[in-house]
Parts: C-alpha cells; sequence; structure tokens
C-alpha cells in the first residue's frame, strides 16, 4: 500500500513511464503515429493499475484468511468479498489524495479499474486454488490428491 501511495504522490508519473514505453514502442514500430503510441502507453499504464491491485487483492485475501499449511477449509467467497472490499476503499482514498498533487487527476474510473483488479484476482486465486485442489471440496466430500507447484 505504501508503494501505491508513493506512486499517486509522483508529479511526474505520466512523464516516467513514457521515458521508458514510449521509446521502446517507437524503436519496435516506427512507423507508428504518435497519437496511437500515446495510446497504446495509457492502456499499458491502466493494465499496471489493474496488476498491482490484483496482487494487492491477493495480499490481502491472505491476511483476511490466514492460511495454513495444508490448509483444508473451502473457498470463501466472503474473504474475497472482504479484500474487494478493502481494496475499493484504498482506491478511492488514493484518488482522494491525488486531489491535492498538483500534476495529478484524480478520476473515479480509476477506482473501477483498481476494483476490477482486485475482482479479476480474487477469481484468478480461485482458479488456480481449483487446479491445484488446495481448497476442501465440503459438498461432495472428496478431497483428491494435491498438486505441487
Amino acid at each position: 500500500m505504501s508503494l501505491i501511495f508513493v506512486g499517486s504522490s509522483d508529479n511526474q508519473s505520466y512523464t516516467h513511464s513514457s521515458r521508458l514505453i514510449e521509446p521502446l514502442l517507437r524503436w519496435l514500430f516506427p512507423h507508428m503515429a504518435q497519437t496511437r503510441i500515446e495510446t497504446i502507453h495509457h492502456v499499458i499504464r491502466k493494465c499496471c493499475h489493474l496488476t498491482e491491485y490484483a496482487i494487492l487483492a491477493t495480499f490481502l485475501w491472505r491476511a483476511v484468511r490466514k492460511p495454513t499449511r495444508r490448509d483444508a477449509r473451502p473457498w470463501s467467497w466472503r474473504e474475497a468479498a472482504i479484500a474487494v472490499l478493502i481494496v475499493f476503499l484504498y482506491a478511492s482514498t488514493d484518488e482522494f489524495h491525488q486531489m491535492f498533487v498538483p500534476t495529478r487527476t484524480p478520476m473515479i474510473s480509476d477506482v473501477f479499474i483498481d476494483t476490477s483488479g482486485a475482482v479479476i484476482g480474487m477469481m484468478v486465486l480461485w482458479a488456480i486454488g481449483q487446479w491445484f485442489n488446495w481448497w476442501s471440496n465440503v459438498e461432495s466430500g472428496d478431497n483428491p490428491p494435491q498438486r505441487t507447484l
């Protein structure tokens, strides 16, 4: 959360990322129009937002669940919802904080992107857990052998 807070305090965050991404795009696609490069840069930045909040949601889920080694508890959507709610609240306060940073623009759409990242993170975590049989199957009562990474 501290990294996100520091990142949202950066007056020149768009400029910093454009120093890396835009020259790379120009090198890869020398004939691409500048407007297209700027659009791709914007999409990459939003995807990074989505990813960082998916990771934050996973960490928050872990803090809420407090898993132990060989945890046999079933998946709880309630725990996932708590993690998503915390991400939503944090994303909202992050945008509120940006109102006080002169070169930043708070946008409600960023809160939705960040919260979507949290939801996607929880869905990916659930899918991985299903694949590796991390959650016990309470309904059927079977616990197949666990796969390891």
